[in-house]
């Protein structure tokens, strides 16, 4: 039987990412991207896929039940969703909340419907660990950790996890959570953390650092990420949750002085400055559910991952000078007439 993986949010940074991977490690799939293509779906992290048989792109909005059920009408054969569209940054809920209800909360629910509507064989939601909240000094997210998000955009995701396990205990659907720590790698946008950092100190620009910088994330590799995800896509256990993570703590100052360093540009870049309201002091990862369970570890170290992250951008100038300009978005006129 065929199979047709539906990805949302194709265009943004982990699912493009997740889309090349699936595009290398399991070519007989056809893949449908539904995205709507807000600030941070970039169709050009997909162009060398534009003309490929097995791929098809549509534009549109997860909350709409027509653009959804247009997705749906592509598909062929045995079908899965893997959910990634979202809006996803922290200092833009604090702005404004409702796009990120709107989006992570009813979206979510449309595709749901639309899924169980279609038979989808198996929906998999990809979520985070900031729906755990704030850890102290000690101690680590784990699967059955109580959920206690912090900031209206990790409320929203734990809202819509929340509609996942609904549909899982009530209608018997086949789902899958997924939640993981910081990713990074290529194609992230550049208002985020380390491209930003990254681009700043190429230029010897200042680097903005919250606070005392002394927030600690889990580093994990995009890359490992979108292989996690297709282990839990492929040998998940209806109805779990699987924490991913990079096994890699580190304080946003010292990331930020790993980059300077890398980059031969001096620490008197940093500058620190207000730090936003509520900013949560650590996040740390127990993946031992997935490792166990699934047979899955992150394969990439740190410290070999970073200097790929770091030449990526360098490498990729122009896609990073396009995305700081909004030029990118005429991509997707030029490509499917506005």
């Amino acid at each position: 039987m065929s199979k047709t993986c539906l990805v949302t949010g194709g265009a943004g940074f982990i699912g493009s990412n997740f889309i090349h991977m699936l595009r290398e490690l399991r070519p007989d799939w056809r893949i449908v991207n539904l995205d709507k293509l807000t600030y941070a779906g970039n169709l050009e992290n997909l162009s060398a896929l534009e003309s490929h048989p097995g791929y098809q792109f549509v534009h549109g909005d997860i909350c709409s039940e027509g653009d959804v059920a247009k997705a749906f009408s592509l598909v062929q054969g045995e079908v899965t969703v893997v959910h990634f569209a979202a809006e996803s940054h922290v200092d833009r809920s604090i702005l404004s909340g409702l796009p990120f209800v709107t989006t992570n909360v009813l979206g979510t629910q449309v595709l749901l419907d639309a899924a169980r509507k279609h038979g989808a064989r198996r929906f998999v939601h990809v979520s985070t660990d900031e729906v755990y909240g704030s850890l102290g000094a000690t101690g680590l997210f784990r699967e059955d950790t109580p959920l206690a998000p912090n900031s209206p955009y990790s409320a929203s995701k734990a809202g819509s996890d929340m509609l996942v396990r609904a549909a899982n205990h009530t209608h018997g659907m086949d789902t899958v959570i997924t939640r993981c720590s910081n990713n990074y790698g290529p194609y992230q946008f550049p208002e985020k953390f380390l491209p930003l950092m990254i681009a700043n100190a190429s230029e010897g620009k200042s680097i903005p650092v919250y606070g005392d910088g002394q927030q600690i994330r889990d580093w994990l590799y995009v890359r490992d990420h979108c292989e996690a995800i297709l282990c839990a896509l492929e040998k998940g256990h209806s109805g779990e949750v699987y924490n991913i993570g990079g096994n890699n703590e580190m304080c946003n100052l010292d990331l930020v002085k790993q980059v300077l360093a890398a980059l031969s540009r001096s620490e008197s870049l940093i500058s620190f400055v207000k730090d936003r309201p509520g900013h949560d002091r650590r996040y740390a990862i127990d993946a031992s559910k997935i490792a166990r369970d699934l047979g899955w570890k992150p394969r990439y170290r740190f410290a070999e991952a970073l200097p790929l992250t770091i030449r990526w951008y360098q490498e990729h100038a122009t896609w990073l000078q396009r995305v700081r300009s909004g030029a990118y978005r005429e991509y997707y006129a030029r490509q499917y007439g506005g």
